[in-house]
């Protein structure tokens, strides 16, 4: 090997192995030499701490710091060589008995590598078990403690600086664990810290890597379990007690600012826009915003916008109109049940029948459960109507602006239902002729009309007399309505007992689309 090989390995071995390791019995010395001599050899440090070169005699080198060792041994080889170079590194190296005490997962003797750390060693023994102090951990040597050592400095700062190299006999003692408080809520890591007893809540907070980035920064609440007799929970504001001390026990809560709801009227609306207007999406609007606004923001009404029949829908509405909605069912079932218990069977005949009716209410509560609400709110608008009313709009509220619609919808019980052609002054009756009127038996004193907008006009409103004797059939049709002719109640065992089911689908405005569903 040449002399720049030699001095490449001698480079790569002091790289592992730390300059202030110190040599001792058992470690094995890769010695080179090169120039006026040249040799290559493995030396064992005896038992009475020396190595033996040949032609020159014993060197004692245990105690000696490896950065220390080429300069030792070079001393004694230069009193008797000259014009010589020489390199030295550790091979294998000796194996130690250490002890691991205290508190840790699995405490004992253990055997390791002379170059083991303090953490190597804990790490060997499980490291601290639940009950251990991660913060006084004591490294003790020929019965003195020669260091502590906190484990929070390498596990949340990454600073090693304190692990020292144990040696032969040396005790790693783990205390009980300390005092400890929880820091929950916004913060990076929410965990369980153990204290010091000159921490403060600044320190809670940087073990828990501070607060996110969408938390409160103004407050903490402190909950104190040891005060269970005096009023257990505070808010601790910030920064002006961030170096206070916490407690033994103590529970700290961060909030988040985006979880906290600001009242209606300082909110920003995100307001979604769809139909006729010129740029359909979704717009983030000023608190105090209207109807008109969104439409403003969506670029305006392009000329074929219908305003009246305008579907304007509202999340809070949806789930109170779902509420409502499932316990008028649940209403409707009862008296269903109520009226099937009351019925005596008084021939086979009659048991079939009362069969096929409870059968049928069945039938029909299955599909009424599948009409779903969709909080849409009808807004009082002529069929002329060119803006929007001054309303205040909600986050999450949905307008859909629909094109002028050209057709009227005429189901139920009628010979011929379907979609017609809408024509400038003919009636809601005139529309029913069209579809083959109302068939034998069907009930004319239910009709209802299902206009654009959502609201519904029904033949039974007429004792207001705001409705001419004629009923719906003489009222103006209007682009957009939807024309139902229930069947008489007697005459049907699909609507049988099913009298107020018309009702229910006007007061939750479930509209056209639910009529159909039940028509089919």
């Amino acid at each position: 090997m040449n002399s720049s090989g030699r001095e490449n390995l001698a480079q790569e071995g002091a790289g592992q192995i730390p300059q202030d390791y110190v040599i001792s019995v058992g470690d094995e010395i890769l010695l080179t030499l090169w120039g006026s001599v040249e040799a290559d050899l493995r030396l064992i440090v005896d038992r009475s701490g020396r190595i033996t070169l040949p032609r020159i005699g014993p060197v004692r080198v245990a105690g000696v710091r490896y950065i220390d060792l080429a300069p030792t041994i070079e001393q004694r080889v230069g009193q008797v060589f000259r014009n010589y170079q020489l390199s030295a590194s550790l091979g294998r190296l000796r194996s130690i008995r250490i002890y691991v005490t205290g508190f840790t997962q699995r405490p004992g003797a253990y055997h390791v590598s002379g170059l083991t750390t303090l953490v190597n060693g804990l790490m060997q023994a499980g490291g601290p078990s639940a009950a251990g102090s991660f913060r006084q951990i004591e490294l003790r040597r020929a019965g003195r403690t020669i260091s502590s050592f906190d484990f929070y400095d390498l596990l949340i700062n990454g600073n090693k600086t304190a692990d020292q190299t144990l040696q032969a006999d040396d005790v790693v003692h783990i205390g009980p664990v300390g005092p400890q408080v929880a820091l929950i809520g916004s913060v990076n890591k929410p965990a369980i810290f153990e204290l010091k007893a000159q921490d403060t809540l600044a320190d809670v907070l940087a073990m828990a890597g501070g607060f996110s980035a969408v938390a409160d920064r103004s407050r903490f609440t402190l909950e104190r379990l040891d005060a269970r007799n005096e009023a257990r929970i505070i808010e601790v504001p910030l920064p002006m007690q961030i170096k206070d001390k916490p407690r033994d026990g103590d529970v700290l809560r961060a909030f988040s600012s985006v979880e906290a709801t600001l009242p209606q009227h300082r909110q920003s609306k995100r307001v979604k826009v769809e139909g006729e207007v010129q740029r359909p999406g979704e717009f983030i609007l000023p608190a105090s915003s209207t109807l008109a606004d969104a439409v403003k923001a969506a670029g305006g009404l392009t000329p074929g916008a219908y305003l009246y029949g305008t579907d304007f829908s509202r999340e809070s509405v949806r789930i109170t109109q779902t509420e409502n909605y499932n316990r008028a069912l649940r209403n409707l079932e009862a008296e269903f049940t109520r009226k099937s218990a009351s019925q005596k069977i008084t021939a086979s005949t009659d048991s079939a029948a009362q069969a096929a009716k409870a059968q049928s209410s069945d039938r029909l509560l299955e599909t009424l459960r599948a009409v779903k609400p969709t909080g849409r709110i009808v807004l009082q608008l002529p069929p002329t109507a060119s803006s929007l009313p001054d309303f205040i709009v909600e986050d999450g509220d949905r307008i859909q602006i629909p094109p002028r619609p050209s057709s009227i919808g005429v189901f139920g019980s009628v010979f011929n239902g379907g979609s017609y052609l809408y024509a400038q002054g003919n009636s809601v009756g005139d529309f029913m002729k069209l579809a083959g009127g109302p068939t034998k038996g069907a009930d004319n004193g239910s009709t209802f009309v299902v206009r654009a907008n959502g609201s519904v006009v029904s033949a039974r409103q007429g004792g207001g007399g705001w409705l001419t004797s004629g009923g719906v059939e003489s009222l103006a049709a209007e682009p957009g309505d939807t024309v139902f002719v229930p069947e008489e109640m007697d005459k049907t065992t699909f609507m049988q007992e099913a009298k107020d089911w018309t009702q229910i689908l006007a007061q939750f405005a479930l509209g056209a689309a639910a009529l159909k569903t039940l028509k089919n």
